[in-house]
């Protein structure tokens, strides 16, 4: 604590207003330093404010990205039993596209070997029919001599 002189009325004015002038400067610079501090405190609780704002949007993007992830996954699972239905169908189309080649193949030869037992047919009633004009012809060609051997 300051200690002051004494005068004939009390204390030095001088020294006690210097003292005072002092105490203000001092209780201005607190209060200023108090000042400071309470922006500091509001700039503080502001970033905070901020950084949980960001926390909270750091967890919503994440519960997005783990929803996206697990709606890729799951189309990604789509898409295999996709591809795992169109192997089995075109496996399907091919077994059925062989059989139907191979009845209509089949089917092919049957006529085929019909066609060619006709024609074989055919030629032998060819040869039936060509014999037997040429029996036929021969009969008539002894008729014929025949008639030139009857005297008339």
């Amino acid at each position: 604590m300051e200690k002051f002189n004494r005068t004939l009325r009390g204390y030095d004015p001088v020294e006690v207003n210097n003292f005072l002038d002092q105490v203000i400067k001092q209780v201005e610079k607190m209060v200023d330093d108090i000042k400071k501090k309470d922006a500091r405190i509001l700039e503080l609780e502001e970033q905070l404010s901020q950084t949980d704002t960001l926390r909270q949007n750091l967890e919503h993007y994440k519960r997005m990205e783990s929803s996206l992830r697990n709606a890729i996954e799951m189309a990604q699972k789509a898409s295999d039993q996709i591809k795992l239905s169109a192997h089995s169908e075109r496996e399907v189309i091919i077994d059925d596209a062989k059989r139907s080649a191979n009845r209509i193949v089949n089917e092919a030869l049957l006529k085929a070997e019909k066609t060619e037992q006709e024609a074989d047919n055919l030629k032998r009633n060819i040869n039936i029919f060509k014999r037997r004009i040429k029996d036929i012809i021969e009969a008539q060609l002894e008729v014929v001599d025949d008639i030139d051997n009857i005297k008339l």
